[in-house]
This record gives structure tokens, sequence and C-alpha cells, in this order.
């Protein structure tokens, strides 16, 4: 009897193995032969089969990609928004999110609510309204403009974020340094905040993609091509009849580093802080 069940858990786990194993490589399949054709010389023409492993590898296109079209100022200028965004949206967030977990006040629940309504709406909807709002502001053809868009927009799921985690924190702590003097303000920044790294740096790291990947609204917005971002310097490299798929992958390459550099930083506090507040949230 036990035999004959060890044998079908065995066939299970195979099996879930096998599909494990399966989506691993779809998954990765797309990256890997954009790293491939990175190295390439004169991809113009996707290859049927496939070919993986370049026959002569070169850094010819990542070379071309970075003495050409302002990539490396495009560079600049995403790094810039983005550590701007994800800096901003995590104090702000931070705040907002405390106090919602800790303080009652007139309409917190309805105030709440409606920010979280903010995330059903589509970006797409969005994007008249904003620009309209950005022009009368003097924001548009502005790195900074992109950095409040982008932070308004990163703020309603953070602040759930956080908040749920800032609720699960025990009101011992506070209260006990109430009674030792405290107030409010030291008690969110010396007991809170250290408290809170784990969701502090997820939001960080949401704040820091969402930004960094974002195309759209700076496509929409920015004129000067000396303020343009990564995703359009990449998107320029696209040929009116041929594309160099080399130079776009080697691109796209170069803008895919930081992001698994700051993923790999940040997994352990990542995976911690979103796992915490989804849950107590």
């Amino acid at each position: 009897m036990h035999s004959v069940r060890n044998r079908s858990q065995l066939r299970l786990q195979i099996f879930f193995l096998i599909l494990l194993c399966a989506g691993v490589i779809i998954a990765m399949s797309p990256m890997a032969y954009m790293v491939s054709t990175a190295f390439k010389r004169n991809a113009y023409t996707p290859e049927f089969p496939l070919q993986f492993i370049p026959n002569d590898p070169t850094l010819d296109n990542f070379d071309t990609a970075f003495n050409s079209r302002n990539f490396d100022t495009a560079l600049f200028n995403s790094v810039r928004v983005a550590v701007a965004t994800s800096a901003l949206v995590t104090i702000l967030t931070s705040m907002m999110a405390y106090a919602f977990a800790r303080f009652d006040f007139f309409g917190k629940n309805l105030i709440f609510y409606t920010i979280l309504a903010m995330m059903m709406v589509p970006t797409m909807m969005l994007i008249i309204p904003q620009f309209l709002v950005a022009k009368k502001l003097d924001l548009l053809n502005s790195l900074n403009g992109l950095v409040l868009v982008y932070s308004a927009g990163a703020m309603a799921f953070n602040m759930f974020l956080l908040r749920g985690f800032f609720e699960g924190l025990p009101r011992e702590l506070e209260e006990s340094a109430l009674i030792d003097g405290a107030n409010h303000f030291v008690i969110f920044t010396r007991i809170m905040i250290p408290l809170a790294k784990p969701a502090l740096s997820t939001v960080a790291v949401f704040s820091f993609l969402g930004a960094w990947d974002e195309y759209i609204w700076a496509l929409t917005v920015l004129t000067d091509v000396e303020k343009r971002t990564l995703p359009i310097a990449i998107a320029n490299f696209r040929g009116v009849h041929s594309t160099d798929w080399g130079l776009i992958f080697a691109a796209s390459l170069t803008a895919v580093i930081p992001t698994l550099i700051i993923f790999i930083v940040f997994q352990r506090y990542f995976v911690q802080g979103i796992t915490t507040g989804a849950v107590k949230g």
C-alpha cells in the first residue's frame, strides 16, 4: 500500500518537475535569444532555426549603441528619473501608510479607499488629463515632470503595501516609546522605519522599475533629444526599412543589467516585504 502511494507521489513530483523545467525554458528562451543576438553582426533578419550561440561573437553592437543617438545621455536620464522617483515614492508612501495604519482621523476610510480606487483606472485613460495638467504647470519636456507623474502613479499600490506592513507591527513598541517621552516623529523615524526595511526596499524596487521601463508618457511629453529616456533611445534604433536587431538587443541588454543588479541586491528584503505586506494588507 505504502509502495503504491510512494510511486504515485514520485510520478506526481516528476510530472511537476517536468512542468517547472518547461516553464523555465519557455520563460528564459527570449532572454537567451536576446543575449545571443546582442553579440551577432548584422542581425537584420530573424534566424530559423534559432541560433543561441553566435558563430563570431562581437561587441560592436554595444560600441555602436553607446556612441550613437545620445544613448549615454538617455541612460543617465533614466537613472536620474528612476532614482528620484524611487526615493520620492518611498518617502511619501511610508508617511502616508504609517498615518493610515496608526492614526484615526475624519474620512480615513473614505480617503484610503478612494486612493485604492485609483489603481482601477487604466493608465491610458489618464494620459490626456495628465498632459493638460502638466502643460498648465509647465512640466512638459521636463525630467522633473516625469518624476512627479511616475511618483503619483506609484503611490496607491505602494501605500497599500506599506500600510499592511505597518499594521502588522506590534503597537507595544510605540506605547513603550510614548511612555519614555518620544513623539510620533521619533517613533516613526527611529523605530518604524528600521523595522520596515523589507517593505521599504520592496517599494523602492517597484518604483524604480516602473520609472525605468516606462515608455508611453515619456514619449508623449519629451520633445528634446537631450532629455529622452532609455526606452525612447532604444526604440529609435529601429530603421525605416530594416532593423539591426543585434543593435536593439545590445541596447536592451544594457537596460536590463541595472534592474538585475538591483533585484539581486534587494532580493532578501524584496521577497519578505511583498509577502508580509500583501498578507497583512
